[in-house]
């Protein structure tokens, strides 16, 4: 199947504007992470999780709102916990959480004594005839600080393993320059994705960090296409200039691009729109992570390449070295 039939579009000649656009959003992000900073859960940092059900077994007794749990337990000494539902609203499921106020502060073992304790006095007709400590606080976990940013560094250096290794594979399948290219397109992709982060205070989670780790696997996929296309023109079409072939590459290969970020943009969708609360952020990452990725392996490795060639000298040895490696 192909949406698109021998499109001609000068991409190569528009570079300059998607590295300004780039650019921008970048410098946007840098300033976002250094004024606001991230918004780490209580994964990586340190506090409590609870998940809490409230539905009551009396079917008379109203279901529970999320801001009437809210405001008990603001009053009660928990003003920064941030409550959730979980599933429908007529479930009474709720996600709670509540990070300390500073990342080095030690977790009270107790917490969970007196959440319940909380509920039971505030919260009688939910409880009533269910065992307050399975029934009704289902999970609860506690973070302590050195926990937490025990497994913050271990979840950058996944990210940043995944790059490495990367450019490893780009290396010996293409030719280095090719490789730092793609490394650069994937960085672009991932550090905008937390700038939006940055921008908006949404939290960063384990869900977040899966899906940086599929933006980066998603971005790269595109890239690989795009470059094993220049590469095939390069070996047919010795000697000619190269802003042309990079253009008649990118354009072979828009069909299946737009196909394939279609096909995964619409499933974004569906999860960003009727996910519920608890896949919001994922599907908003998802989602801005398979536009930046499209738009970078378009717009921004390949007319990178070109420019490094073109800027280095490298040209003539570049084609010569990319025409002998094995498909």
């Amino acid at each position: 199947m192909r949406l698109f039939k021998n499109t001609k579009i000068p991409f190569v000649k528009y570079r300059k504007i998607s590295y300004v656009i780039s650019g921008i959003l970048m410098l946007v992000s840098l300033i976002a992470l250094i004024v606001n900073g991230l918004n780490w859960s209580v994964d990586f940092t340190s506090g409590v999780s609870a998940k809490i059900n409230l539905k009551a077994k009396d079917p008379s007794v109203p279901t529970l709102k999320v801001g009437e749990l809210r405001s008990v337990l603001r009053a009660n000494g928990f003003p920064e916990a941030d409550i959730q539902n979980i599933g429908e609203a007529k479930d009474a499921l709720f996600l709670v959480k509540m990070k300390s106020k500073h990342d080095t502060d030690e977790v009270s073992a107790d917490s969970k004594d007196r959440i319940m304790e909380i509920i039971q006095t505030n919260f009688p007709k939910y409880v009533e005839g269910r065992n307050l400590e399975t029934e009704v606080v289902e999970e609860f976990y506690v973070v302590g600080p050195k926990v937490g940013g025990e497994l913050r560094s271990q979840a950058l250096i996944a990210v940043l393993v995944a790059l490495v290794l990367m450019i490893i594979y780009i290396w010996f399948r293409f030719e280095l320059t090719f490789g730092v290219i793609a490394i650069f397109a994937l960085f672009h992709n991932v550090f905008i994705t937390i700038g939006a982060f940055a921008i908006t205070g949404k939290e960063m989670t384990f869900q977040i960090i899966a899906a940086l780790l599929t933006i980066v696997g998603y971005s790269i996929n595109n890239t690989i296409v795009i470059f094993d296309r220049i590469r095939e023109e390069l070996r047919l079409n010795r000697g000619e200039p190269l802003a042309p072939l990079f253009d008649r590459a990118i354009n072979a290969t828009l069909s299946r691009t737009v196909i394939t970020t279609l096909t995964t943009l619409f499933s974004s969708l569906a999860l960003l729109f009727f996910g519920g609360s608890v896949l919001h952020d994922f599907a908003f990452a998802m989602t801005l992570g398979v536009i930046l990725g499209t738009y970078s392996s378009i717009f921004i490795a390949s007319p990178l390449v070109l420019d490094i060639f073109v800027l280095t000298g490298k040209e003539k040895k570049s084609v010569k070295t990319l025409t002998k490696k094995k498909r």
